[in-house]
């Protein structure tokens, strides 16, 4: 158990002391990447919305996680209210098994 232990904590002492290098590595390449995306077929929100994308990520990120809860609320409530109209009650707690 001894020599296995040795070898687990030699591997993580390894990939430690490792780890900086590869980061290091990587970052000139990654220097040269831009991230954008193709607006020319877009018009109207979609434009506006990878024109957004292109100018900020953070505002980005912002918007999408600010949109997604409110359009999520809105597709409950509909759905609530077409499953009201069928005839789905979804107010009572009743089992229909007992």
């Amino acid at each position: 158990m001894r020599k296995l232990w040795t070898k687990i904590m030699g591997l993580g002492v390894m990939a430690v002391l490792l780890l900086p290098e590869m980061v290091m590595a990587a970052a000139g390449k990654a220097e040269l990447l831009v991230i954008v995306a193709d607006t020319r077929k877009f018009t109207g929100w979609e434009a506006w919305w990878t024109n957004l994308y292109n100018e900020s990520h953070i505002w980005f990120a912002v918007v999408t996680v600010v949109t997604i809860p409110i359009v999520g609320v809105i597709l409950g409530v509909l759905a609530d209210i077409v499953m009201s109209r069928i005839g789905i009650d979804l107010k009572s707690r009743e089992l229909a098994e007992h």
